[in-house]
């Protein structure tokens, strides 16, 4: 089986987000002034193949995330949706 994950990474709470902060304030001068917060991150998909269930993906997926995508120092990220194809 194959499936597609997209997994979201972000800056944990307690990290500046200056990227953030520079497109919140360039908005605010576009005239969108009730946007209260923008935090940047990354967004990956991936199509796994070859995996025998769900889980073998999520694991396959949660390794990947751990050990090149994410800095775990002062990112978090989360498996966004799974799909079969």
């Amino acid at each position: 089986m194959n499936f597609k994950i997209e997994i979201c990474v972000k800056l944990k709470n307690d990290v500046l987000d200056p990227q953030g902060k520079a497109i919140q304030k360039a908005a605010y001068n576009m005239g969108l002034k009730n946007i209260s917060e923008i935090n940047q991150g990354k967004f990956f998909e991936i199509v796994i193949r070859n995996a025998n269930n769900l889980d073998k993906a999520k694991k396959i997926a949660n390794e990947l995330a751990d050990k090149l995508l994410v800095n775990n120092i002062i990112e978090n990220y989360e498996i966004a949706s799974v799909k079969k194809i």
